[in-house]
């Protein structure tokens, strides 16, 4: 038992290192979006999620790329990282699919529930891999999976209470909506992957 183990970690460990390529894309994308909304002095936000308004529906897209603020983007930075290397762990396709369909799914209930007003930043996106990866605990068989999930858990266990109403000014239906979308899709995820490699 040890020895797998130790043969996931040195998996993670090796999977990590060739992931750093892709990891700096990862979050190259939101950081750019963000040094170009401030330069656009701060117009890019109208592509945010609006609930139930039809130009707010570019948002569903939009919304995880953009941030208010320097803290929003920076504190949202860390877990993007290192939650979506967990997910490359599976491949890259593996990676695009979780991500295309959280944030579809995510995005499209936040249109649908939240509070009006502006939705964006890639909290939603977060949540949403972070339940991906608690559920597949239970939803997958492997050491390799295991582990991840128990990172997840230990190091990102605050992500769960954003799912909670608050007066601290932030989206929590988004959050609520990304954990939502994030344990709907690693049950889906069969039929999902499926339907990407058939467009492929």
């Amino acid at each position: 038992m040890f020895g797998d183990i130790n043969q996931s970690l040195q998996l993670i460990v090796q999977q990590t290192q060739q992931n750093l390529s892709i990891l700096g894309y990862v979050l190259l994308l939101p950081w750019s979006a963000f040094v170009l909304n401030i330069l656009l002095a701060k117009r890019l936000l109208w592509l945010g999620i609006f609930p139930r308004r039809l130009h707010g529906m570019f948002g569903i897209v939009c919304a995880p790329l953009l941030h208010a603020n320097f803290n929003h983007i920076f504190f949202n930075s860390i877990p993007l990282v290192v939650l979506s290397d967990f997910l490359l762990i599976e491949g890259l396709v593996y990676f695009l699919s979780v991500t295309i369909f959280i944030t579809l799914l995510s995005g499209f209930l936040i249109w649908c529930v939240a509070r009006p007003g502006l939705h964006v930043g890639a909290s939603a996106l977060i949540t949403g891999y972070w339940g991906f990866l608690v559920i597949n605990m239970y939803h997958q068989t492997g050491i390799t999976t295991f582990i991840l999930g128990i990172l997840s858990l230990y190091y990102f266990a605050g992500i769960f209470f954003g799912i909670f109403p608050s007066n601290k000014g932030y989206s929590w239906e988004g959050h609520l909506c990304g954990l939502i979308a994030g344990i709907s899709v690693n049950y889906l995820l069969p039929t999902l992957l499926t339907f990407v490699v058939d467009l492929m």
